[in-house]
């Protein structure tokens, strides 16, 4: 036990000696203009952004470029390393970098950074030493301060990865709103996995599929269980004769109560069994919608409508599916 409050006791530091890093990075934006100025010039940027670090620092850049180019900024990738064996050649004179170093004072960037000032390219500088090579000559400072790593012995990057990960995530969303970066376009970039589907599958590309129980309003018991039984979705709509105007909806369940409260089952009716305020969909809403509307109501089917009209129905099994459950 003792062991076990050991390793939670050095963990519960860890954190709130990163968590306070990054408090700590929030001050500092607001200590200079130079993250405002920052965003608006890459706002104004014909080119791309280009992260370069190397490292852990570098691993971070790739994040960053990953976060910025699934927000709609342009980015690339490169390492710092690299940069000098030729790599130096993806940057083009409107292009914006930001070099990502928890010192500024490694030897590659001191060797990158004169051949992108060469270059002509505005250069950031993401740095925990605001003091550094990096930092005085850099157009940007986006200033990540630390006090010491997470690591006991002051060596592992830990908090300044951090610090410099959550400055970069601040960034992009700043661009993102400034673009007024919707939902929409978030779901142009993300089409695939889980996510992409909760941003852009309708509805109705999911009714489509499934049959389209209906029984007249005055339809017998004997084909209100056919129908059910027939298109295996559990439910069937109730519609109007003359109109097709949706009336109601009865399901597995309302046929099994229907058995404790009629003790002549002849002449049943659909109407007689209905449930009148049936919970519906509109086909051109977003499947997530229907699975919270599922939960909330505590039900497996929802009448799917269009311009008020009965269109079929969609079913949780139709949403286990596709993986949003």
């Amino acid at each position: 036990m003792k062991q076990q409050n050991d390793i939670n006791s050095v963990a519960k530091k860890v954190l709130l000696q990163e968590a306070e890093a990054i408090r700590n990075v929030a001050t500092a934006i607001e200590q200079t203009q130079d993250f405002a100025q920052c965003v608006e010039a890459i706002l104004a940027l014909r080119g791309r952004v280009v992260v370069t670090g190397v490292g852990k620092s570098a691993h971070i850049a790739g994040k960053m470029v990953a976060t910025l180019n699934s927000t709609g900024t342009p980015a690339l990738f490169m390492h710092a390393a690299d940069a000098i064996h030729g790599d130096l050649g993806m940057i083009q004179p409107e292009d914006f970098v930001i070099a990502i170093s928890k010192s500024g004072d490694t030897a590659e960037i001191k060797v990158l950074v004169p051949l992108l000032r060469r270059k002509g390219v505005l250069l950031a500088a993401l740095v925990s030493n605001a003091g550094s090579y990096l930092a005085t000559q850099a157009d940007y400072v986006l200033h990540a301060p630390i006090e010491r790593e997470a690591c006991p012995h002051d060596l592992a990057p830990t908090t300044s990865t951090t610090a410099a990960l959550a400055l970069g995530d601040a960034l992009a969303v700043c661009l993102l709103e400034a673009r007024q970066f919707s939902s929409a376009d978030f779901a142009h970039l993300h089409p695939g996995g889980t996510l992409g589907k909760k941003l852009y599958l309708k509805v109705g590309d999911l009714s489509r599929q499934n049959e389209k129980p209906r029984v007249s309003v005055e339809a017998p018991l004997k084909e209100v269980i056919l129908e059910i039984s027939g298109k295996r979705l559990g439910a069937t709509a109730v519609l109007d004769p003359d109109d097709d105007a949706l009336l109601g909806i009865i399901t597995d369940g309302d046929l099994r109560r229907m058995l404790t409260n009629f003790a002549r089952l002849d002449d049943v009716r659909a109407s007689d069994i209905m449930t009148s305020t049936p919970a519906t969909i509109d086909l051109d809403d977003f499947a997530v919608e229907a699975l919270t509307r599922m939960q909330h109501r505590n039900i497996t089917q929802l009448i799917v409508t269009e311009n008020g009209h009965f269109s079929g129905f969609i079913h949780l099994h139709d949403l286990l599916r596709e993986g949003l459950v």
